[in-house]
């Protein structure tokens, strides 16, 4: 992972315009900011210009960035405003403020305890991953794993998507998708936690009937 500097520092670093700065800052985020504005347009061809368009308008617009939130929600914020913009065009955009309690998408759903609390390492995130999980030796079905999450996360309804894309792929706070995608903390909760529990739920069906993941060997 990336490890880029303190945003005051970064933040400096743009303003100066930095290459090298920026360069992190793209190999660091652009990735997951693909995957986020996939979730309110039609093609990825449409994904990426967003991406695009996303970055010109941080370019442009560093001056006016105050610092009241964290740098990377702020540009998050304008990935997702253009993404909308964008989706609107193309008629897929579902207003995420018409969202009320009970409204979220239906999904498969776990038990709250399988979750770390607010006083674990990592708050909302498991406590354990799935039983059958592969051993880093294999590196083969390593790649294979991804590629399911990667199939789980396309498969997800466009709401679940954008919500676990910034938790748990952009590692952003509650607070913060909250702001971002301007939905309630009860509506990012249940949102986040049908899509892990959807992803759970692919990995533990591919796994069962994965030889190599239980240690025994492919055919």
């Amino acid at each position: 992972m990336i490890q880029l500097p303190p945003d005051e520092d970064l933040v400096a670093a743009l303003r100066a315009g930095d290459e090298r700065a920026f360069a992190s800052v793209l190999e660091a985020w652009s990735s997951s900011m693909l995957r986020l504005a996939r979730s309110f347009v039609s093609t990825d061809a449409s994904a990426e210009e967003v991406v695009q368009e996303t970055w010109l308008a941080v370019i442009k617009g560093m001056d006016g960035f105050e610092g009241r939130s964290a740098f990377k929600t702020w540009v998050y914020r304008i990935l997702v405003n253009t993404a909308k913009k964008r989706g609107t065009q193309e008629h897929r955009t579902v207003p995420w403020a018409s969202l009320v309690a009970g409204d979220e998408e239906h999904g498969p759903t776990v038990d709250p305890e399988r979750f770390q609390g607010r006083d674990g390492a990592y708050p909302g995130h498991w406590r354990e991953f799935p039983e059958a999980w592969a051993s880093p030796e294999h590196s083969a079905l390593t790649v294979e794993i991804r590629e399911v999450i990667a199939g789980a996360l396309e498969g997800l309804p466009a709401r679940q998507r954008a919500v676990i894309s910034l938790r748990d792929v952009a590692d952003h706070s509650s607070d913060e998708v909250c702001d971002i995608l301007q939905i309630s903390a009860a509506n990012q909760r249940v949102l986040l936690h049908r899509a892990r529990a959807a992803i759970r739920e692919r990995l533990a069906e591919y796994l069962g009937r994965t030889p190599m993941a239980s240690g025994g060997q492919r055919a």
